[in-house]
C-alpha cells in the first residue's frame, strides 16, 4: 500500500514539474522566435498580447492560428488601435494593397486600379486607367454649351472693332482637373460695333 501510494505521489510531483517548465517556456519570449515584443506568448500560438505601441497580426496556417507582434500593419491589412489591444484587420478586398478601413482602400494592388475606395481591374464606365497612378479618372462629361455672350473689348460692347465673346457649360468637379481636355470656358474672336451708342468714335483697331 505504500508502494502505490509513494508511486502516485511521485507521478503528481513529475507532472506538477513538467507543467511549470512549459508554462516558463510559453511565457519566456526570450526561447521562441516568434514571441518578440509580446507581453503573453504561447508556444503553439505565438504573440497574445503586445506591448502598448505594437500592432497584433494574426493568421493562419490551415487550422492553426499564429500571434505575432509588428510596429507597422503588412500590406492587406491596417492598423486599429484599442483600449486594451491593437490590431491588424485584413482590408476586405483581396486585391487591395493598403487601406484606410476595412471597405475603403487607398493601394491596390498590380494590374487593379483604384476608384472611389474600391480595386477593379478594369475601370468602370466613364472613367479611364492612368497607369502611372494606378488610378481610375474620371473623363470628361460636361453639360451643353451656353449660348455665345454678347461681343465685348474690355468690358465694353462698343468703341473698338474686334472684340471676344464667350460660352460656358457645367463640368464635373473631378474632370475640371483635367483642364485643358474638359473646357469649361470658351472664347472666340468677335466683330464689334464701330459707334457706340451717343456718337461715341471707334478706338483704333
Amino acid at each position: 500500500m505504500q508502494w502505490i501510494i509513494f508511486m502516485l505521489l511521485l507521478f503528481i510531483s513529475s507532472m506538477e514539474m513538467l507543467t511549470q517548465n512549459r508554462w516558463k517556456k510559453q511565457a519566456s519570449t526570450g526561447l521562441l522566435e516568434n514571441c518578440t515584443g509580446c507581453v503573453l506568448c504561447s508556444e503553439d500560438n505565438g504573440c497574445i498580447t503586445c506591448h502598448h505601441r505594437l500592432f497584433l497580426l494574426i493568421w493562419r496556417d490551415g487550422i492553426r492560428q499564429y500571434g505575432m507582434c509588428v510596429h507597422t500593419c503588412p500590406p492587406g491589412y491596417f492598423g486599429v488601435r484599442g483600449l486594451e489591444v491593437n490590431r491588424c484587420t485584413k482590408c476586405k478586398s483581396p486585391s487591395c494593397e493598403s487601406c484606410f478601413s476595412r471597405d475603403f482602400c487607398m493601394k491596390c494592388k498590380d494590374k487593379f486600379y483604384l476608384h472611389k475606395g474600391q480595386c477593379f481591374r478594369q475601370c468602370p464606365p466613364s472613367t479611364v486607367a492612368q497607369h502611372g497612378t494606378g488610378e481610375c479618372q474620371e473623363t470628361c462629361v460636361p453639360g451643353p454649351w451656353s449660348q455665345w455672350s454678347t461681343c465685348t473689348h474690355e468690358g465694353r460692347t462698343c468703341g473698338c472693332k474686334w472684340g471676344v465673346e464667350t460660352r460656358v457649360r457645367d463640368v464635373p468637379g473631378a474632370a475640371q482637373e483635367e483642364g485643358a481636355a474638359c473646357p469649361a470656358l470658351e472664347t472666340r474672336r468677335c466683330r464689334m460695333r464701330k459707334h457706340c451708342p451717343g456718337g461715341e468714335h471707334p478706338l483704333p483697331a
